[in-house]
């Protein structure tokens, strides 16, 4: 039988255990469905938090497949164990109560038709913040509660600004919503919004990834989203009926900010649906997983992406959405007005969509350096 060697380890006021054994896929796949378990990349092994799994129930998660073994072997020294986890996991657990306000939130987003994306985004925001914090009367924390979160959290860690918004928000939603206690934010000082340019493709290197795609249903869906300007979240949503072939046109129910539009499919993509639809025969979802009615995972979906950046030998680290922002920047650059590009993208404000006006190079490849003259 394998065996399973669980390092004890106390670091602060938290007992962990640092797993070793042979590799076996069965073992590592087990691992990675337990809660209270997290992949160290620093010590290329498995941790386990000992104050959410004890042992007993780490024996029955293995039981006929492990032996487990519990050792004691010391680390080299208490800063180096704590670089070996995430800040995260030094923040208390919350209370029963606190819970029960989050989960209250949670029931009002999900009241609200948030999407999914949003209140899971909220909700871990929010608890981040209570564990940091852990007050005993949620309706006593104030704005210098943010403050300090915000310098001994966020920015001690090198979070993101994008993140150290997220926060700010669903705070400030949780305690108006849900303690009706409205926070004065011009005391927290917010982050100034960052001017980052879309990352855009060339049509040639659209082409080598679509083409270098070798399995149908994955050239489909890469060459849907391109074809398109469609979301990853869009695409998986798509259901066969929302294909109109007689019309040309793709039918894009409840994107983000729950808006439908509609947008334009050409003749070429419509044979490559219909050449997939013949092949596959989808039935509730345009796009299924390996069982029927069963809906495109979103992690597959990426890992279908980097495949065929491998077989195209494309280098740069291009993600779904670089397909999203290459089609408005080539419509941009084939002539299309940036109100059309507005619609078909389903952008709330032109102003979202200006911003491809800064990455087009079709007028900046017409202007020529005062240094050609020289």
């Amino acid at each position: 039988m394998n065996t399973i060697h669980l390092n004890d380890q106390t670091i602060g006021l938290k007992r962990y255990y640092y797993v070793t054994f042979e590799f076996h896929r069965e073992i590592y796949a087990r691992f990675k469905q337990l809660p209270a378990a997290f992949w160290d990349k620093h010590e290329r092994s498995w941790v386990v938090d000992r104050t959410v799994l004890e042992l007993e129930e780490l024996r029955a998660a293995f039981s006929g497949l492990a032996e487990l073994k519990v050792i004691q072997v010391p680390l080299r020294s208490v800063e180096e164990r704590k670089a070996r986890l995430r800040p995260i996991d030094f923040l208390e657990q919350l209370s029963p109560r606190h819970e029960g306000a989050i989960d209250q939130f949670a029931n009002y987003l999900r009241s609200k038709r948030y999407s999914s994306n949003t209140l899971q985004t909220y909700v871990d925001a929010l608890r981040t913040f209570i564990r940091f914090l852990q007050p005993s009367d949620l309706g006593a924390v104030n704005e210098q509660d943010i403050i300090r979160f915000n310098n001994d959290y966020i920015l001690a860690n090198d979070y993101s600004s994008s993140f150290q918004n997220q926060v700010v928000n669903a705070i400030k939603l949780f305690f108006r919503r849900i303690y009706h206690k409205q926070l004065d934010l011009d005391l927290v000082h917010r982050p100034r919004r960052e001017k980052v340019l879309p990352n855009v493709l060339s049509k040639r290197e659209v082409k080598q990834i679509l083409e270098s795609t070798r399995n149908l249903k994955h050239r489909a869906m890469l060459c849907l989203i391109y074809a398109c300007g469609l979301r990853r979240s869009e695409l998986l949503n798509l259901r066969p009926i929302d294909v109109d072939a007689k019309r040309n046109l793709l039918i894009i129910r409840q994107g983000k900010g729950n808006k439908d539009r509609v947008v334009p499919i050409g003749e070429k993509i419509i044979l490559l649906l219909r050449d997939y639809y013949i092949a596959y025969r989808p039935k509730k979802w345009l796009f299924e997983g390996q069982h029927g009615g069963e809906q495109y995972s979103a992690t597959s979906m990426q890992k279908v992406l980097k495949q065929s950046l491998l077989y195209a030998g494309v280098k740069k680290p291009v993600t779904l959405h670089w397909l999203r922002h290459s089609y408005a920047t080539h419509l941009l650059e084939n002539g299309t007005d940036l109100r059309f590009i507005q619609e078909l993208l389903g952008h709330k404000s032109s102003k979202t969509t200006e911003i491809y006006t800064h990455v087009s190079t079709h007028s900046i490849q017409k202007i020529k350096s005062p240094f050609d003259d020289l």
